[in-house]
């Protein structure tokens, strides 16, 4: 899933690539990760006009809306494992794939939130996360790579089922049920958020410390430089 500036966008794609490649199976610009990709930020307005169709609480427009949402998450997980299997990553794509991931995802849940089916502060929860691990991973990425989780791919497949079922309008038991579906996607998004805190810290910390220890060999070296460039 995620094409950011290799592992900005985290639970996602890595770097790499094959230079020279062409079509859509080749790294260019028009590969089949980027139109998958670019596929799935086009449904995003589609996905609001259903979800707000008819004011917002017919069945059947909210089962489209559901239809639309779960083309989205399938064509992610498509490009993720496409990239990953055929190392195609292009610049356009590390910019795309972690801003068409937020964008559905945000989408649906502001959708859900505007009609009154999902709490505020549930929607706050989930975006803060997201927004604030990319950013995170922006501001640790000179000194390294966070990796993918188990936990964060946890996480994300928990949000998506459960943002599928409040989509979706559901009877009885089914109803209560994704609540604690969206309880669990709850709980998952503030551990692995805190994790990847913990790891860019950490990350940091150690990049520091490697440049503090390279600093004074590198000025050794120019000092040595300097030496023999006179007595030239």
């Amino acid at each position: 899933m995620s094409n950011v500036p290799a592992a900005a966008a985290g639970e996602g794609r890595p770097a790499g690539g094959r230079a020279g490649a062409t079509g859509l199976m080749g790294a260019g610009l028009w590969n089949i990760a980027n139109v998958l990709t670019m596929f799935r930020l086009v449904l995003v307005p589609g996905f609001v006009l259903l979800m707000l169709a008819d004011g917002g609480h017919d069945p059947a427009w909210r089962a489209w809306a559901w239809a639309a949402f779960t083309v989205a998450m399938i064509t992610d997980l498509f490009d993720g494992e496409l990239a990953r299997r055929h190392n195609l990553v292009t610049d356009f794509g590390k910019i795309a794939d972690p801003i068409a991931d937020k964008a559905i995802m945000g989408a649906a849940l502001i959708c859900l939130s505007l009609l009154g089916d999902l709490p505020w502060w549930v929607t706050a929860v989930i975006l803060a996360r997201e927004l604030g691990i990319t950013a995170l991973r922006f501001w640790v990425i000179r000194h390294g790579v966070i990796p993918a989780s188990r936990g964060g791919k946890l996480k994300t497949l928990a949000q998506g089922v459960a943002v599928g079922m409040y989509i979706l309008v559901l009877p009885g038991l089914l109803a209560s049920a994704r609540w604690w579906v969206m309880a669990a996607a709850v709980v998952l998004t503030v551990g692995t958020g805190l994790d990847y805190i913990r790891q860019a810290v950490v990350l940091r910390r150690a990049g520091l410390a490697a440049q503090e220890r390279t600093r004074p060999a590198a000025a050794d070296a120019t000092a040595q430089a300097a030496r023999e460039e006179t007595e030239r």
